[in-house]
């Protein structure tokens, strides 16, 4: 996943009303204490960073700093706005357009640290800031939008666009400074804008607390088992995993929790059906307990403001609001993508379901059918026999910094790249590793941050983000501070930190997001790497993912980290040919994502109740029975508390895209590829948003993508 540019330019800010309205930012609470009054020179974000890199000093940063820069920032950029709007001469493209897109520097700053912490180190502290803070940003935002001489100056510049004979990219620059200002508010009347600013206040809210929500239930549950016999299928690693979480809370026994490190191998492999079930309820009813921590009215309520907001705007529903930018275009071209996807992939996962059902009941399972709880477990075993895989045999090959060695040598080896660990560059907890980024020429790419490890004050998931974005300022190209955030697997006392498969897919997945942020190259930082449409944003990070299944690239890293031996031919096969295991059933379990998102953004809501909703869903997707009590709605933060509202399809529309792109490797010669490896480089991963997405792929691949290659890898169509 990758977050909404955390580096706020003025123009990077003119999007902030509705990111947060469309809740982009992540949990907050009302506890803690306000900040303090502090001189300017108190302030290490109202300063010059005297780092290397001038990275963020987040060893000098406090969260009574925050607010004071934020205000101070504010000030600055309202001052910047008005010498632009109440500038006398003409409008032209560089004193409105480029000046507007060069102010806010200094907000942008103390909002990057701010919201990049939230979600990896936060504290009730810094949630009480975060939420005082939003809707001061909010109402700056909609200041900007909505300031109606500003609009004027760049209205008529966007009307004389034809004779100004701008490049491409300066171009785009125009297009979207327009859209941004007319797509949020600039063409309301004074009533409607009123409206507006109310709107996108209670959305920023709204978004925060459904964050914090999920946050909560994620922290606050533990399963403590205390009788060995309750561990019974468990790997060695997961004992120990949960036997060393138990002895960090002074608890005598093995304690799981829904962390996905702990969650996922306790479903997979727990023989006591009874647990599996108690843990699985725990993990899909999060936000629906009817508690302090339900999301069920927060839900209802965003959708309800987004359908509003779409409709003052112009816009039939949210969804058409959104994909008005998007590389689909229309609700309706995404829901016949949808659609298309679901008639390949049941036939295949009614067919998968069949069998493992079968397996089931020869292996001792008394019931008429697995039940969703079942699911793991039974497809784990069934996989272990079919291709004598599983992840402990794997596991051993998976080191954490063996596999970052990896993909640090397969990037070096396709772009050039190489890291070098900086140990002087300040990092916001111990567990986070800085790199500075060179080219193959020695010349310095970027700041890459890589922080593995769950924590109670860090958010579920992987993501990317940027501290600093990428720019090119009176001829200086300022190169941006990239950040990786996953949730693997702990060391123990024993083991070092040994990544899961779909571990390593995940962390090669957000390398991939993290490249396009660290190779942009543009001149402005509001088209600057991942500052492109929502299904376009994904190719980068899933064709990375490609690299995990390729036999040259897993030797370069899967040593098993006692023997130091390269893994074994039979094991790269066997993953190989695991690739599209329970396909169909995983193809579903995405698009059931896809088409719920749709259900609540595509339409007027209808008041329906979040089962009615994902019961619609599910009788045509859903082929497990059904459970009552849970929900995934209440926790779906990609779209609640994420940038995904309308666009969680994208991660299926971005698989055409990174199938049919890495054919093209492999036509080439793999990791050898180096003319396919340069064309992506120069026409994707430093393009960004400056040009159409569908035209940068052109100039990539020669031509359109075709969803042959996707559903031919999926095992889909032969």
């Amino acid at each position: 996943m990758v977050s909404i540019k955390q580096n706020l330019s003025v123009m990077a800010l003119l999007l902030l009303s509705p990111i947060l309205g469309s809740g982009q930012r992540m949990a907050a609470n009302q506890s803690g204490q306000r900040a303090t009054p502090m001189s300017t020179t108190q302030n290490p974000l109202l300063q010059p960073f005297a780092t290397p890199h001038e990275t963020a000093p987040f060893n000098l940063i406090k969260n009574e700093h925050y607010l004071p820069a934020i205000k101070e920032g504010m000030t600055l950029g309202r001052k910047e706005i008005d010498a632009i709007a109440n500038n006398p001469a003409q409008p032209s493209f560089d004193n409105t357009i480029v000046a507007l897109e060069r102010t806010g520097d200094q907000l942008g700053r103390a909002v990057s640290v701010m919201f990049n912490l939230n979600s990896a180190e936060t504290s009730p502290e810094l949630q009480a800031v975060v939420r005082e803070a939003s809707p001061l940003l909010t109402e700056y935002g909609n200041d900007i939008t909505l300031n109606e001489k500003l609009f004027a100056r760049i209205k008529t510049v966007y009307n004389n666009r034809k004779a100004l004979k701008l490049d491409p990219e300066s171009a785009m620059l125009l297009e979207k400074t327009y859209k941004r200002f007319a797509r949020n508010g600039a063409n309301l009347n004074a009533s409607q804008k009123e409206r507006l600013r109310t709107i996108d206040k209670e959305m920023s809210q709204l978004s925060l607390q459904f964050g914090e929500n999920v946050l909560n239930e994620t922290n606050e549950y533990e399963m403590l088992v205390t009788d060995e016999k309750d561990l019974v299928g468990l790997p060695d690693f997961v004992r120990e995993a949960a036997k060393s979480e138990a002895k960090k809370k002074n608890k005598e026994g093995w304690l799981f929790t829904l962390q996905a490190p702990s969650y996922g191998p306790f479903m997979q492999y727990a023989d006591n059906r009874a647990l599996r079930q108690k843990l699985f309820m725990a993990y899909n009813g999060r936000g629906f307990h009817g508690d302090k921590n339900d999301n069920s009215a927060n839900i209802q309520k965003m959708v309800n403001l987004r359908y509003e907001r779409a409709n003052l705007l112009g816009y039939k529903t949210h969804a058409d609001f959104v994909l008005e930018e998007s590389m689909a275009g229309s609700k309706d071209k995404v829901q016949s993508f949808l659609d298309e996807l679901v008639a390949y992939a049941k036939p295949a996962a009614e067919k998968q379901l069949a069998e493992l059902n079968t397996y089931a009941k020869a292996h001792g399972f008394m019931g008429n059918r697995v039940e969703q709880w079942d699911y793991s477990y039974y497809s784990e075993k069934l996989k272990k026999e079919k291709y004598s895989l599983d992840d402990e045999t794997l596991k051993p090959y998976f080191k954490l910094e063996n596999v970052l060695d990896g993909v640090f040598a397969i990037t070096n080896k396709l772009y050039g790249l190489t890291f070098k660990e900086n140990k002087s560059i300040p990092v916001y907890n111990p567990e986070v590793r800085a790199y500075e980024v060179f080219d193959r020429d020695g010349k310095f790419v970027a700041v890459f941050y890589g922080d593995y490890f769950p924590r109670p004050g860090k958010r579920s998931g992987a993501w990317m983000n940027d501290v600093q974005g990428q720019k090119i300022v009176n001829g200086v190209n300022v190169r941006p501070h990239i950040v990786n955030v996953c949730n693997f697997s702990k060391p123990t006392e024993t083991k070092p930190s040994l990544l899961t498969h779909y571990e390593v897919v995940t962390l090669f997945h957000e390398f991939g997001h993290a490249l396009h942020g660290m190779l942009a190259n543009g001149q402005y930082e509001s088209l600057s790497g991942t500052s492109v449409p929502r299904d376009f944003v994904e190719l980068p990070s899933q064709v990375m993912e490609n690299w995990c299944y390729d036999p040259e690239a897993l030797r370069l890293f899967a040593r098993h980290y006692q023997t130091n031996e390269v893994i074994p031919n039979e094991l790269v096969e066997e993953i190989r040919a695991s690739q599209n295991f329970m396909a169909g059933m995983a193809n579903l379990r995405q698009l059931r994502f896809g088409l719920v998102d749709m259900y609540w953004h595509s339409q007027k809501p209808t008041g329906e109740s979040i089962t009615e909703v994902e019961s619609r869903v599910d009788s045509l997707v859903q082929l497990l029975p059904p459970v009552k009590g849970v929900a995934f709605s209440p926790a779906f933060s990609h779209i609640f508390a994420g940038g995904y509202s309308a666009g969680y399809y994208s991660y299926k529309w971005s698989e055409v895209l990174d199938a049919d792109a890495f054919d093209a490797f492999k036509e080439k010669g793999g990791l050898n590829s180096r003319e396919v490896a340069d064309k992506f480089r120069a026409n994707v991963l430093e393009k960004g948003g400056s040009e159409k997405p569908m035209e940068l792929y052109k100039k990539f691949r020669g031509r359109e993508p075709s969803p042959k290659a996707m559903l031919r890898r999926s095992g889909l169509i032969l």
